[in-house]
């Protein structure tokens, strides 16, 4: 028993550290959730009427006090209205992470694939989407297209693409290393400050990046154009060198939150065929594009 004891008393020791090391690691990844959704104006929102009543408290201002206390309730409801599209969001990734599980990026000659591919799609004006998941569980997406479990080459990923193909309209994710499933559906996006100048492709991509930590390649079908979306964020135009050392610091990263100035380009017109979601295409001025995350 005595061993026990011991164990006992190590325990009492690092037992402070040990809980503070838990609650800063949950406070980390809960802001890591909240800084890439529009829920973080909820959170600075909260912060000022926080601040105002505790100003009010220390000052002993006590009609403020009470008018704060007594909007308290209605506030919290017309807060979960308003942010509800945003809570939801926050709440899916919440439960979708594997915080855990290592990120499952595909290696340098499979990344070199898929750029070439790219880079031939884009010379033959076909559009393409590539999602590279990160440590979001992107199951339900993969569930709406066709499971391929294929090896990466950029030879199946321009085939997979091809015009009249039954795949070539849907995204297609790679995981693990291997080409998962293609023909997938993405959600478009849900910001309301989104122009006429992309078209569904660029929508449905920013729209996996709103809800989700993936990375998802572009090609555009009207001009050619290479994009990155991640973060919530479109960057615009790059050059195949931008978008694989892009591709290699992200994924290597993994839950990477770096900041890039998008690249202007001319804008992406409409895109041609048909669509991801069967209608008609919309688009954003790709100059001066930068959504907030």
């Amino acid at each position: 028993m005595e061993w026990l004891q011991r164990l006992q008393i190590i325990y009492n020791q690092i037992r402070p550290i040990l809980d503070v090391a838990i609650l800063a690691f949950l406070l980390y990844k809960a802001y890591e959730l909240l800084a890439k959704t529009q829920a973080m104006q909820l959170v600075k929102g909260a912060g000022l009427l926080g601040l105002v009543y505790g100003v009010a408290f220390l000052f002993k201002l006590t009609t403020l006090q009470w008018i704060l206390a007594a909007l308290g309730p209605a506030m919290a409801v017309a807060i979960a209205i308003v942010f509800q599209p945003e809570l939801r969001k926050l709440f899916m990734r919440l439960g979708q992470g594997d915080f855990f599980r290592p990120n499952s990026k595909p290696r340098i000659g499979q990344l070199e694939a898929v750029i070439t591919a790219a880079e031939i799609l884009s010379r033959q004006r076909r559009g393409a989407l590539v999602v590279f998941p990160r440590r979001v569980n992107l199951r339900s997406i993969i569930e709406t297209g066709t499971r391929l479990n294929a090896e990466i080459s950029s030879s199946l990923i321009v085939t997979v693409f091809e015009f009249d193909t039954p795949l070539h309209d849907g995204a297609m994710i790679i995981q693990h290393g291997r080409i998962v499933a293609a023909g997938c559906f993405l959600p478009l996006s849900e910001q309301q400050d989104i122009r006429k100048n992309f078209g569904t492709r660029h929508r449905a991509s920013l729209g996996m990046s709103e809800q989700s930590d993936a990375v998802i390649l572009v090609v555009s079908e009207e001009t050619g154009a290479l994009s990155l979306a991640y973060d919530a964020k479109l960057y615009y135009d790059l050059s195949p060198f931008e978008i694989g050392r892009k591709l290699r610091e992200i994924l290597d990263r993994g839950l990477r939150s770096e900041q890039a100035e998008p690249q202007n380009g001319p804008p992406d017109a409409s895109e041609s065929g048909p669509s991801l979601d069967g209608q008609g295409l919309s688009s954003l001025d790709a100059a001066s594009f930068h959504a907030s995350s």
